[in-house]
């Protein structure tokens, strides 16, 4: 009632006690009127509730706490509910956290963490939350240490192999640009492949300073230096989007009408539009300090990024936009497979074309279109080391098979040059004009 004001109520189950302190704000707000308070202690696997979709995390005993006051629903209150979870030592490789069951989250609801916070103790784990309804404790699996820091060394090593190799593609590009100069669509290609490499390029550039300057670095510094990540991120998977659109005019629109000045307009999009984006998440404050933590908080590391309090930015500018532009792409990745392969059963495409050639071409545009990345959606928790470890490599090898790729492509340029795919783009032509 509202002249007692809060009490702290116990829970005991199996001799654990766990502990639910409500603030005074919630009995303010009722005035005088005489209210039920509800708490409600759930054993879920015998009742086969609040069961989430691709559940990753285990419930703490699978006891769920339910917590009512009155008919009302009560949320964002300014002094948070603490209810702290009885426990002892936790397993190895897991990270608690506290989360409450949010109906409206995917099909059939799912385990919500926004407006709660974590405080881990010896012997128990207090959540502060700023709303009511069913709480618990997820345990997670999680890094350890030791994996966590061979994970950064490895994208560390890898970002300096793949910033070689963007250079060699480059520098590549730039000698065939120079010496078939008079071939206009040539040019283009490459002049496309080469502002890939080079968003590539600063991407990695941009890790690199942001793992090594981002530890004691002012706010003012790690929010630029996370918009730097985060603008060179953007700008790789617009550039891995327009490589698709480019192919789909080469090989659906074969006889499209000419562009005016297309390599330009291209680059207005490729480093124009994740400008703009960068622009609004600076605005709105999005960047800022990042801690990767073990599950004993000790500090894997400290990077520059978008912070936690804005991850709706993240999932939205990053995950959503890549998931559009990845869909996209392997569409267009199967209607150039489908092209090459009916053109090769026509007999439009000829020659001895060896296996290795074929297979290193396959892979190359495979990475051009920025398949590699799709690991990126399976490395959603930190159970998937594995998947870790292969996002991790096949990314750093991302700019060799780039560059493999280019060397068979175009290297050396001859007419008899056969299996290749501006060859395949030359003939598919010239059975377009002749059908029509």
């Amino acid at each position: 009632s509202p002249p007692q004001g809060p009490r702290m109520l116990n829970i005991t189950e199996k001799g654990k006690a766990g502990k639910i302190q409500l603030p005074r704000e919630i009995f303010r707000s009722l005035s005088s009127q005489t209210v039920r308070m509800v708490v409600t202690v759930l054993n879920i696997q015998r009742l086969g509730m609040f069961e989430e979709v691709n559940q990753t995390g285990q419930v703490l005993d699978d006891t769920v706490v339910g917590i009512t006051v009155g008919e009302t629903s009560i949320s964002g209150l300014q002094d948070p509910v603490q209810l702290t979870f009885a426990h002892g030592q936790l397993p190895h490789g897991v990270t608690p956290q506290c989360v409450f069951w949010d109906p409206s989250k995917g099909m059939a609801g799912g385990w919500n963490s926004s407006g709660c916070v974590m405080q881990l103790g010896d012997k128990g784990t207090v959540c502060s939350c700023d709303h009511l309804t069913f709480f618990t404790l997820l345990l997670n699996p999680s890094l350890d240490r030791s994996t966590a820091q061979a994970l950064m060394a490895v994208a560390t090593a890898g970002c300096g192999v793949a910033m070689a190799f963007s250079i060699f593609t480059i520098a590549f590009c730039i000698f065939l640009r120079c010496r078939f100069r008079s071939e206009e669509t040539l040019c283009i290609n490459l002049g496309l492949h080469m502002n890939l490499m080079g968003s590539l390029f600063l991407l990695n550039l941009a890790f690199l300073l942001n793992s090594g300057l981002s530890s004691g670095t002012q706010l003012g510094t790690c929010k630029v230096l996370g918009g730097l990540t985060h603008y060179c991120l953007l700008c790789c998977f617009t550039w891995m989007a327009l490589e698709g659109c480019h192919l789909y005019l080469l090989f659906v629109k074969v006889l499209g009408t000419y562009i005016h000045h297309y390599l330009v307009k291209l680059c207005l999009v490729g480093w124009g539009f994740p400008t703009l984006v960068v622009g609004v998440a600076g605005v709105i404050g999005s960047y800022g300090e990042y801690s990767v933590q073990t599950m004993d908080h000790q500090l894997i590391a400290r990077l520059c990024w978008i912070t936690s309090k804005y991850l709706l930015v993240h999932y939205i500018t990053n995950c959503g936009y890549f998931g559009l532009i990845i869909l996209f792409n392997m569409a267009v990745f199967g209607v150039v497979t489908q092209k090459s392969c009916c053109l090769q059963g026509t007999g439009a495409v000829q020659g001895d074309r060896k296996a290795w050639k074929v297979a290193l071409v396959v892979v190359g545009l495979f990475c051009l279109l920025g398949a590699t990345w799709v690991l990126a959606f399976l490395t959603h928790d930190t159970s998937s080391v594995p998947m870790l470890y292969l996002f991790t490599i096949l990314n750093s090898l991302q700019g060799i098979f780039i560059f493999i790729w280019l060397v068979i492509l175009y290297y050396p340029k001859t007419k008899e040059t056969t299996g290749s795919l501006s060859h395949i783009i030359r003939h598919d032509k010239t059975i377009t004009v002749s059908q029509d």
